[in-house]
């Protein structure tokens, strides 16, 4: 797709409007089923994310539900499900991601209404297969899953669910718990990021858009993403009705180490960099994520000298998003508002994103210069610029 001589929001819509001009979308995708993440201790993982992101207990499995391999506590909170894994076999292959990756995303889960016809569109066109059809079934019904590769040790579920009435799906049980913090507002996966080496961007936006069917809706080069020091490019790619969007980042050349290299280094090569989650009133969400204690990127005091003059009128208080340090960026649609949590772990890795959409349908371009320098003064501070 010619996207140069656009402006971001031109290729966003122009990305929009060349799928829904397609006669038919050959892998139609409702949304984010689930996000699963390989971890070192899913009962630990599982109160963290409760606690600090207000989410809730859904489903379990585990040696009580007759799982030998492997326990998953399953935690959500409006339309986002976080499935928490850890192994207990130490040769097994989720053991061997831990050990790789640490914690990290290993399954981004996608809910079609097909899922063996999801699985034979890809793989027809090139995707390879990690899973064939295969339906589980219990007394509330049936799930057929299907599973292909993506970048790094990454995979792709397809999960059909339309004859399945359980709290999440067979092999699981209700998890009662009496431990259960207050939602803090967060709604739905915004987009996720994924970061892949060098010379790699194009080969993965092109399965996106030849394997999946998507459609580039913007790029941004190393003038876009840089600052003195680093610099990346990305590419957005997105589904036919705008509900799975997938940044890809790759490196890009600097006179020091950018955060994906950093991201690539620790990891021990490519994944799932972070999770956008939207709300709706992200003031509210950070004030109660920053009183359960988690940390976000510093945002300099200057950055607000400005601001206002170039998003114009806001809804919000500027001196409250000051001191959240929360920033805001406009587009010819409206403006959003956005903030990044540090690392969720110690490898500086997998993060988060909290996105509120006043009707922007961009990434925040304005706040680049201002997150990337924030970025590196974090990685100056563990000595890996």
């Amino acid at each position: 797709m010619e996207t140069k001589n656009l402006t971001d929001v031109q290729n966003f819509n122009y990305g929009i409007e060349k799928i829904f001009d397609k006669a038919q979308d050959f892998l139609p995708i409702n949304g984010t089923d689930y996000v699963e993440l390989y971890v070192g201790n899913a009962k630990q993982a599982a109160h963290f994310y409760k606690t600090a992101f207000g989410f809730q207990s859904l489903a379990y499995c585990g040696l009580e539900t007759g799982n030998r391999e492997f326990c998953s506590y399953v935690v959500a909170q409006d339309k986002i499900r976080i499935v928490l894994t850890t192994p207990f076999n130490p040769n097994s292959e989720i053991s061997d991601h831990i050990r790789r990756h640490g914690d990290g995303v290993k399954v981004i889960a996608l809910w079609v209404d097909d899922a063996r016809s999801a699985y034979s569109e890809t793989t027809k066109r090139g995707a390879e297969g990690v899973m064939e059809p295969t339906v589980f079934k219990d007394n509330n019904g049936e799930v057929v899953k299907a599973a292909i590769k993506t970048y790094g040790d990454t995979i792709h579920m397809f999960v059909e669910r339309k004859n399945y009435k359980g709290i999440f799906m067979p092999g699981f049980e209700k998890w009662e718990s009496e431990y259960n913090p207050t939602s803090i507002g967060l709604k739905y996966i915004d987009h996720m990021v994924g970061n892949v080496n060098l010379g790699e961007m194009n080969k993965w936006s092109d399965f996106y858009a030849n394997v999946m069917g998507f459609a580039n809706l913007v790029t941004f080069d190393d003038k876009d993403i840089s600052t003195q020091y680093t610099a990346l490019m990305s590419k957005v790619m997105t589904n036919g009705n705008g509900r799975i969007k997938f940044p890809i980042n790759e490196p890009a050349a600097g006179l020091k180490k950018s955060q994906i290299e950093e991201y690539l280094d620790f990891y021990g090569g490519p994944g799932c960099q972070h999770i956008a989650v939207a709300t709706d009133d992200i003031v509210f969400t950070i004030s109660e994520m920053r009183k359960r204690g988690v940390e976000f990127l510093y945002v300099p005091g200057t950055y607000y000298d400005t601001v206002g003059n170039r998003v114009g009128e806001i809804a919000e208080d500027l001196e409250k998003l000051k001191s959240l340090g929360i920033m805001v960026d406009r587009d010819e649609d409206g403006y959003l508002l956005q903030i990044f949590t540090r690392p969720v772990e110690d490898r500086p890795t997998l993060f988060f994103e909290i996105i509120q959409r006043k009707g922007a349908k961009s990434f925040g371009k304005g706040n680049f210069q201002a997150l990337f320098e924030s970025i590196e003064a974090e990685q100056a501070r563990r000595g890996t610029l």
